[in-house]
This record gives C-alpha cells, structure tokens and sequence, in this order.
C-alpha cells in the first residue's frame, strides 16, 4: 500500500508548493554541449600537438643529443647534454652570426615599416587609380622566394647585372654586390626590405581604416597641418596595430634563410651569415650533415622570438590599461 506525500504549505498555509522539478534535462544539455565544444577544440589541438608541440620537442633533443646522420638513422645517438650549445656559443662563428642577424633584423624591419607607414598613408586618400597600384605593390608579397631571391641575385650580379649596368652608365665603378665582403650582408638587407614592404603596407593600411575621418577634420579645424596630424594624431593610434606589424616582421626576418642561401649562401666567409642559415648550413649545407648544433641554433631563434612576444604581450597590457 502506497502513501500520498501530504502537500507542502506555504507560510501562509493557503497554497501548496510546487514540487521540485528533476534536472536531467539542464544536465544533458549541458553535457551536450561540452561535447560539441570539444569536437571543436579536438582538432586544433591535434594540430598544436602535431605541427607545434612536436617539433618542438623533437628539436630540443636533437640540440640534447649527438646526431650523426648513422645515428640519425639508427636511433641510437649519445645524450651530451647542452655540449652542444657550449659548442656553438664557443664557435668562431657565433659573434658574427649574431651581429648579423642584429643589422639583418633591425635594417630591414626598420626600413620596411618606414616605408610600409608611408605608402600607407598615402594610399589613405583614395585617389583615381590608388587601388591598381597597391595591388601591383602586392606583387613582391606574392612571388615564390626563389624567383624573388633569383631576380636580386641577377640584378646585383657583378658582371652583367642591371645594377651595376646603370652604375656604369651614370660613370660610376660597378660593385662586387654579393661577393664583397663589404657589401654582401648590405644586398640581401635591400632585397628582404622589398620583400616586407607589401605586408607592412597592408597590415598598416587596414589600421588606418580604423581611425575616423572626424578626428582629422577636427585636427584641421584646430589648425594643424598634415605633419602634426600625423604625428599627434596618425601615429599615436597606430601603436597596437605597429607592436603586432613589427613583432610578426621580426619573427619572419629572423627565420628567413631561403633568400640568402640563393643569393650569398651567407658568404663570402661569414659575412652575410644569419643564426637561420647557420642553422641550415650545419644541417642541410655541408657536406657532413651535423643536426644536433643546427637544432641548438634554431632553439635559439625560437627563444629570441618568445622574449619579443612577451615584450608584446606586455605592452599590449599597459595600452589596455590606459
């Protein structure tokens, strides 16, 4: 024999309240949708853990081990420990690699910001035409690396390049351009500069299309001309938008190798060598293939960039703040 709970009063004892409802149905739609979340979120991580964290962690060993290509193969190479970054901050090679990555890096981000920055703010006034020519200004961004490295290597060829033909013409000596020691790092800077202009004049130009028109036609109302708009109004508001330009044009600059392996291979010597083609050269350019230094070398890039992303990271904050 069943029994009737008694009905639930209420303080005032006129009405019954209502019974509890079960929460079965908020459960399982809430356990379906941590579901779905994670059918989304699954496949990017399997893509950091594959093409990221991986790698990552596959070249820290190499740069732990000694890998000879026999024991490359074999699997079996010796644990050394960081010998091999004792090897390369000791190496010949070092200072002169890290002063030209320095002079690489900050020559071509600084004159490719100048001038992304300035045709960005030219193309600013929508005139007749402006959109054929910052499509053709595109055109460097979209070539592949080896016509656009191809292309300078012949212009600044030494006996029949154009460059040195106009030198001539204008009475002039020409210029061993990639086989000087003097010059060569300077001709692969000029080269990588035409390279990153396109991508600063995009990235800049979209953050100009940010700032509203009323704040210049108030800057002119108060008298200022194009120069001090420029510089109290232009520039100020471009700052996050130049921190992220500058931070992904150094990252790019300093892993660049493919230009100036076809250009100068980093010589004559040392002299146009970068930390990314030394890496290379040891693994990849020599005639015995030693990974586990060009695996400690490339480690080194990687933390130069996260010192400048957390430089980033941190400046973002301070702007959030103000």
């Amino acid at each position: 024999m069943t029994t009737t709970p008694a009905p639930v009063r209420t303080r005032t004892g006129d009405r019954a309240a209502p019974a509890a409802q079960p929460r079965r149905s908020r459960r399982r739609s809430t356990d379906g949708s941590q579901w779905i979340a994670w059918a989304f979120v699954t496949p990017l991580v399997i893509y950091l853990l594959v093409f990221y964290a991986f790698p990552l962690y596959r070249n820290i060993e190499l740069s732990l081990h000694d890998y000879t290509p026999r024991a490359f193969v074999r699997g079996n190479a010796e644990f050394v420990g960081f010998q091999n970054y004792v090897d390369i901050f000791g190496s010949s090679s070092f200072a002169k690699a890290a002063t030209n990555t320095a002079l690489f890096t900050i020559g071509s981000i600084a004159f490719q910001y100048a001038a992304g920055l300035a045709l960005a703010v030219f193309f600013r006034a929508n005139f007749k035409l402006s959109a054929v020519l910052r499509g053709l200004f595109l055109i460097p961004w979209l070539l592949p690396m080896i016509v656009s490295a191809s292309a300078w290597a012949w212009m600044f060829n030494s006996d029949n390049g154009i460059i040195n033909a106009a030198l001539r013409v204008v009475g002039l000596d020409p210029v061993n351009w990639l086989t000087s020691p003097d010059v060569a790092l300077t001709s692969v800077i000029i080269a990588n500069i035409w390279l990153g202009i396109p991508f600063n004049l995009v990235i800049l130009y979209s953050g100009l299309q940010n700032i509203p028109a009323d704040y210049y036609e108030a800057a002119s109302l108060d008298g200022a001309n194009a120069w001090q708009q420029f510089w109290r109004l232009t520039f100020p508001l471009l700052k996050p938008v130049s921190a992220i330009t500058l931070l992904l044009g150094l990252i790019y600059t300093l892993k660049v190798v493919d230009l100036i392996w076809i250009m100068t291979a980093g010589g004559p010597g040392d002299t146009s060598t970068t930390f990314a083609t030394w890496s290379y050269r040891e693994a990849f350019g020599a005639g015995n293939p030693d990974f586990s230094p060009a695996a400690a070398v490339g480690n080194l890039l990687i933390v130069v960039a996260l010192v400048f992303g957390l430089i980033y990271l941190q400046m973002q904050r301070k702007l959030e703040k103000q």
